[in-house]
């Protein structure tokens, strides 16, 4: 094994480490996890659910730790409870919506009345997991719990860039019998990831596309699925006759929540010319009343970047922009001030499609903003693009937007509102468009349905039918 150094991002110390796990030492956990998986399943539904019910109470009693050790990871403390009040919320709604979606009840065949049917869901007997620092805690049980409510095991290797969370984590794993061996961690980089791919039944990947295209070749090599959640470069359309306070409000709050490190924040901005120039000045002024947070608690509205090499590549992009004509009316480039890498709140404009802020994900706090003078230059704009995640579209009511919505090349449009498929998890399904994303739903209950595959088992209750049946039938 190999140690792996952590840094901290509001100190720029390298202050923690673990060791990474090797080849071998996933081959045995992964041995361990189908050993279990087999009584996981076969115990049924009501067991599972009694004991994830029993881990989501160790994870209210417990959760302060975690909390603690992904503050440090991600300089944040509020968005750190949110994410395990979320995983808490996936255990009982998916514990709850799993027996009406995994009912199999026998069924007549409509064309053979003599034939009894019913479909058997079959789990996966392993799912990996791999998961990315943005969100560390929900984005590695976002698609694990459905999976374990599913009947399958599940090994999740979080990033190596948050992993303080891990060891508090597992604790409460190890406090709830029948959960150790069909739930574990495996700490480590690249090759840990590519060895829990080689090991697993189905595999669950969330990052960037360069990263997932990997992953996508090496579960094709195993012919296993896989189930890929990609970056995003969100557009929002505002059009003519829209509220541009509500635009603004809604567009900063996308851009800036958790510093603009979310693979569905607004990363570009489309504004008809009538309200251009209104919309960005309510922008800036919106702006101008957000501030740092330099410790937890203080009132800040937003911290440092949590990946400091983040920071480079937003700067990069800020760079092309500007040699090629764009103009940064409020924030700017990074700075970093005693280890911590920060970015303000940039508002750009002048842009174009030739500029890699327009095309390229950025993952950071910046919101360029684009002229349109017609419905179809719109269209055409926000759909020039690789990635298809989600979206947003402001418009004089939510019919008018709402038409329009309809031409987004994207998986979920929230109208005269940003970030609205956040609270659809239980209640409706979308999938990711484009190189955003391959793979069934993780949103709706029914993405339980990702981790299972189907059995039908048919009963002929009447006469077999005799051997003369064969015969050729005379032309």
């Amino acid at each position: 094994m190999s140690a792996m150094e952590v840094r901290n991002p509001r100190t720029g110390q390298y202050d923690y480490s673990f060791y990474a796990a090797t080849a071998e030492e996933v081959g045995k956990m992964a041995d361990r996890a189908r050993a279990a998986q087999r009584q996981w399943a076969e115990r049924g539904l009501e067991y599972r659910t009694q004991v994830l019910m029993a881990w989501a109470d160790a994870l209210k009693t417990q959760g302060a730790d975690i909390v603690a050790a992904l503050s440090v990871d991600t300089a944040r403390t509020r968005i750190s409870e949110e994410e395990l009040d979320a995983v808490i919320h996936f255990i009982h709604g998916f514990c709850e919506a799993a027996p009406e979606v995994l009912a199999t009840p026998f069924r007549k065949v409509a064309s053979h009345p003599d034939v009894v049917f019913k479909v058997t869901y079959v789990p996966y007997s392993l799912v990996g997991v791999i998961s990315p620092w943005n969100f560390p805690l929900v984005l590695s049980f976002i698609d694990a719990i459905p999976a374990l409510v599913a009947g399958a095991a599940v090994i999740i290797k979080p990033s190596e860039v948050t992993p303080r969370f891990v060891e508090p984590l597992r604790k409460t794993i190890e406090a709830v019998p029948g959960l150790k061996d069909i739930l574990q961690l495996v700490q480590g980089g690249a090759s840990t990831g590519q060895a829990l791919v080689a090991k697993a039944d189905a595999v669950v990947f969330t990052g960037s596309i360069p990263t997932g295209r990997k992953i996508a070749v090496a579960a094709a090599e195993a012919f296993i699925p896989a189930f890929l959640e990609l970056g995003g470069k969100d557009a929002a359309v505002v059009l003519e006759g829209a509220d541009v306070e509500r635009a603004a409000t809604s567009i900063l709050r996308s851009a800036l929540y958790n510093s603009g490190q979310v693979c569905y924040a607004i990363e570009r901005v489309y504004a008809h010319a009538s309200l251009h120039d209104r919309l960005v000045e309510a922008m800036v002024r919106q702006a101008a009343t957000l501030k740092r947070s330099l410790a937890a608690g203080d009132g800040g509205h937003y911290g440092p970047m949590i990946f400091s090499r983040q920071g480079a590549i937003i700067d990069a992009q800020l760079d092309d922009a500007v040699a090629k004509g764009a103009r940064i009316v409020s924030g700017g480039k990074s700075q970093t001030v005693d280890g911590a890498v920060w970015i303000d709140p940039t508002i750009v404009v002048g842009v174009s499609h030739e500029m890699t802020l327009m095309t390229e994900e950025t993952f950071g706090p910046i919101v360029p903003v684009m002229k349109f003078s017609s419905e179809d230059e719109a269209e055409r704009l926000m759909n020039d693009s690789q990635f298809g995640l989600s979206g947003a579209v402001f418009g004089p009511d939510s019919h008018v937007a709402g038409n329009f919505a309809l031409k987004m090349e994207a998986g979920g449009v929230s109208i005269n509102d940003t970030e609205l498929p956040r609270v659809m998890m239980f209640d409706g399904e979308k999938t990711a468009f484009k190189q955003s994303g391959m793979g069934g739903s993780r949103y709706g209950a029914t993405s339980l349905l990702r981790y299972v595959r189907k059995r039908a088992l048919l009963a002929n209750e009447g006469a077999v039918p005799p051997l003369s049946k064969l015969e050729e039938t005379p032309l």
